[in-house]
């Protein structure tokens, strides 16, 4: 580095070189990739600080201090910008601004100890004049921040390593616990217990056509007889009434509907306008960013998150973490002038909107998330230079923006009352119809909203015709329907996020990573946006609930991050506070008390659940199954009854129970003989899923010719004594394919699915066998130690020699052409080599050429930034080559000494 440069140190690559740009040759700018070092392993811990630390790296009886190790990649990165700063006359630490940046700041402080002087430079929006202006106003670093989140990682080391020993032992290996996903566990397992005590109840109303000379409108009953009908907002969660209100039943409605019928008209009776107003909604945090990407663009809450970081360290967006709704006097200003030149004066209020923050968190940034700098840039500008997904986020972020500084909307909604006769009884119909008068902000962004109860009931938005009291108007198309009332529905990601926010769990920076934990755990599944909890889920939940009931109280899990807070404005001292957290006080237990005082914990019980009382579940080794008393012999072993894997918690009612019992036992059909070696082919189903397999025929019974009586096989002769016992052969056993069913399938293709791998041809060039083989990962086929994917399973069965030899033809890992590469980034600052993202045969990986790292289950090839590639190599690097499988033979016996 040249004498009298100053040196910037960021986090991020990417930042690196924008910023770099901006700043010009007086300035170097690095980046530490991340945090460079964290709470040491156990196996990373000195022998000399083993009594101290050894248990969670942190010395709870001096201050709850915390040893730090730098990682293999940190250490290298250390000795990168140590050499940079020996020729440095100034140090700036351009981390993020919010408690992880400030903790890094501190952490590179303090490892790399500069003899320059220290400045903290902090910007919210990657501009040219951002950057600037960051440069001239800069900081001492705040410690309060630093110290907030250490307690933060501190408190998540001990509630994790306390806490899931205790899942493993009583559920399942592999568990974990934590203070917001295990929060967050629970809220989607209440949702469903919820829905599965819901009892729905049924109600009956009248839909019709009122027809004023061309135009028409739909109408719906709302009373008979002066009394209000049944909604289903009117019904409890038991589907008992919570108020008097008249139900009508199929047979009652059908008979009012043909007399309304026979009646064809209806006058109005009244007819009432209401004026009103709609307000935008303020700029994106975070949080709302997270759910309007759930429910416009159908993002994660993970993958919305990544796109807006490349956003912002491409310079487009502002910081995207953060808990404000302020925008900046230019951004307003950028916001009100765009919207004037794109719908006129009218669509901005005179004087700015303001919005008040309603958090008090002093880690975030001082800004809602918008398009950066002093005049916003439209999506269309930008196109080029964003990929789908940049694109779409874009549009959505800037007109969020712009709509926050619009007009309201006006509007007017005109509500119809129309009285017929119906044999001798009087129906009231009712119809609403809203009317903007001024779409203000509404001509650039509405936004959208979530499933809820009651939907079903509500009219959809529509035009009414002139109408007036006393008007007499035909009616058509009359018409019943049944209504059942349903469940609260299940939470979406977005709506999760939602939730945890109103209560205050977790920080919206966070949300991302644990609704990604709690799917990667098993805990969560997807179908289609709704997210179902795991049987696993409900026994975790259950566990906590009863044993670790203040760490999973939402109130008591909202005042740990009030406290972390509190840390952070300088408030509370960390240290007083952990001895609160671990060691208890006079109004808290102490994690350390709720541990040390668990009892016994009955695994069986936890792990089970009734399903009325027709079985019940029982949550084991490889997963959920149903246990079914047996009826002839009372104390014999019950009968377990498999589970499909798609059927969610709710739909697991006595009924189906009783279902999946009486069921027919799949598999266990005799499909035929194999005319090889006469062993029946059976079917089969297994816990791991369909199979065929041979069994041996049962054996002919020998009749005596004299008698006619069958002769009994002589017992086996006794085996002496230490004799070793032959294993018995193993059946031959191969799964069905994913197209294949159980009662489908016959014997040629049981046969053919037995035969597998099965030999392809030889290789003319090397003369080694080709097969064709069904593996873990998929169909393949294997020449020597070289395996290639095949695309199908059904091409086990058909694909030729010539067919094999173009597959072996072809670059490894499939015909893309000069490269198979999903995705290409820059080059890696350790390799220096580019980093791509390739399909493999076990699915996506990362790769620099050097070394490989697959993506990790829940992720895909879409989620991986450039930095987030740099980090998955660093820490493999940081791993190390996986240790070798190794077989140990068993010593030899020595023959005993003679005497």
């Amino acid at each position: 580095m040249a004498e009298g440069k100053k040196l910037v140190i960021v986090e991020s690559p990417t930042k690196m070189r924008s910023i770099q740009g901006y700043l010009g040759d007086g300035y170097e700018v690095l980046s530490s990739v991340g945090h460079i070092r964290d709470l040491a392993d156990k196996k990373d811990i000195p022998a000399d600080k083993k009594q101290a630390y050894g248990k969670y790296s942190i010395d709870i009886d001096n201050g709850f201090d915390p040893y730090y190790v730098e990682s293999d990649r940190g250490k290298k990165t250390v000795a990168e910008l140590k050499r940079a700063l020996k020729g440095a006359d100034e140090l700036l630490l351009a981390t993020d601004e919010d408690r992880e940046g400030e903790a890094i700041a501190w952490h590179l402080l303090q490892t790399l100890k500069p003899k320059v002087p220290v400045k903290r430079m902090v910007f919210h929006e990657i501009t040219k004049d951002a950057i600037r202006a960051a440069v001239d106003n800069t900081r001492e670093l705040d410690l309060a921040l630093v110290d907030a989140q250490e307690t933060r990682r501190i408190l998540d080391r001990l509630y994790g390593w306390d806490v899931s020993p205790v899942l493993w032992f009583k559920v399942q290996q592999g568990t974990s616990a934590g203070r917001v996903q295990s929060a967050a566990t629970r809220m989607v397992v209440e949702r469903e217990r919820e829905r599965m005590a819901f009892v729905s109840a049924s109600y009956w109303d009248i839909e019709t056509l009122a027809v004023k000379g061309s135009e028409s409108f739909a109408a719906r009953l709302a009373r008979v007889d002066g009394a209000s009908l049944a909604r289903g907002t009117d019904f409890d969660d038991r589907g008992e009434l919570k108020k008097a209100v008249l139900v009508l039943s199929e047979d009652e409605a059908r008979e009012l509907a043909a007399a309304i019928e026979a009646a064809a008209e209806a006058s109005v009776t009244g007819v009432e306008a209401k004026p009103g107003t709609r307000s935008p909604r303020a700029p994106f945090t975070t949080s709302t960013l997270q759910q309007e990407a759930g429910r416009k663009l159908s993002m994660s809450a993970k993958h919305a998150m990544s796109v807006a970081q490349r956003l912002y360290e491409k310079g487009f967006i502002t910081y995207m973490r953060t808990d404000s709704t302020a925008l900046s006097t230019q951004a307003v200003q950028a916001a009100r002038e765009q919207a004037v030149a794109m719908y006129g004066e009218k669509a901005v209020p005179l004087n700015p909107r303001v919005y008040a923050s309603k958090s008090k968190n002093a880690q975030e940034a001082h800004e809602a998330i918008r398009p950066s700098g002093d005049t916003f840039r439209t999506p269309a500008s930008v196109a080029g230079e964003l990929d789908r997904d940049e694109q779409r986020l874009y549009d959505l972020i800037w007109k969020r923006t712009m709509a926050s500084q619009m007009s309201d909307a006006k509007y007017e909604t005109t509500t119809v009352t129309l009285s017929a006769g119906a044999g001798g009884r009087r129906a009231e119909f009712t119809a609403s119809g809203t009317v903007y008068t001024f779409k203000g902000f509404l001509e650039a962004y509405e936004e959208g909203k979530d499933e809820k109860r009651g939907d079903a009931d509500k009219a959809d938005d529509q035009s009414l015709p002139a109408l007036a009291v006393g008007d007499v108007l035909r009616l058509k198309d009359v018409e019943p329907k049944g209504h059942a009332t349903s469940p609260k529905p299940r939470y979406t990601e977005a709506s999760l996020v939602k939730a945890l926010e109103e209560k205050g769990i977790g920080r919206p920076s966070t949300f991302a990573s644990i609704i990604d934990v709690i799917l990667n755990r098993g805990y969560v599944s997807k179908r289609g946006q709704a997210l179902i909890p795991s049987w696993l889920a409900f026994s975790v939940v259950r566990l906590l609930e009863e044993h670790f009931a203040d760490l999973v109280d939402y109130d008591f899990t909202a005042a740990l991050e009030d406290d972390l807070d509190a840390i952070a404005r300088g408030e509370q001292k960390r240290e007083d506070w952990l001895k609160e957290f671990y060691f208890g006080s006079d109004e808290q237990v102490g994690l350390r008390n709720i541990v040390d005082n668990l009892g016994e914990i009955d695994a069986r019980a936890l792990n089970s659940t009734p399903i009325g009382d027709v079985a019940t579940l029982r949550f084991g080794k490889y997963g959920p199954y149903l246990e079914v008393p047996n009826a002839e012999q009372p104390e014999g072993e019950p009968r377990r009854v498999n589970i499909p894997e798609e059927l969610a918690p709710d739909e697991l009612t006595p009924a189906k129970a009783r279902e999946l019992i009486d069921a027919p036992v799949a598999g266990d059909r005799v499909l035929g003989e194999n005319p090889v070696n006469g062993k029946l082919v059976v079917v089969k189903d297994g816990r791991f899923g369909p199979y065929v397999q041979e069994n041996d025929p049962p054996a002919a019974e020998e009749i005596d010719e004299e008698t006619g009586e069958i002769v009994e096989a002589p017992e086996p002769a006794p085996k002496k004594r230490g004799a070793k016992k032959e294993a018995a052969p193993k059946p031959r056993t191969a799964s069905l394919f994913k197209s294949m069913s159980v009662d489908t399938i016959d014997l040629d293709t049981a046969l053919r699915l037995l035969d597998l791998p099965r030999v392809v041809g030889v290789d003319p060039e090397s003369g080694s066998e080709i097969t064709a083989q069904n593996g873990r990962y998929g169909p393949y086929l294997k020449k020597g130690t070289d395996s290639r994917t095949l695309q199908s399973e059904q091409q086990l069965f058909d694909i030729t020699l010539d067919e094999a030899l173009a597959v072996y033809a072809q670059p490894k890992y499939g015909a893309r052409g000069a490269s198979s590469a999903l995705k290409e980034f820059e080059n890696d600052p350790v390799s220096e080599k580019p980093i791509k993202v390739k399909d493999g045969r076990f699915g996506p990986y990362v790769t620099d050429g050097v070394t490989n790292v697959t993506i990790p289950r829940g992720q895909t090839p879409d989620d991986i930034t450039y930095e987030i590639a740099v980090q998955m190599l660093a820490e493999k690097r940081a791993k190390g080559p996986a240790p070798k499988r190794t077989t140990r033979k068993a010593p030899a016996k020595k023959a005993p000494a003679k005497k």
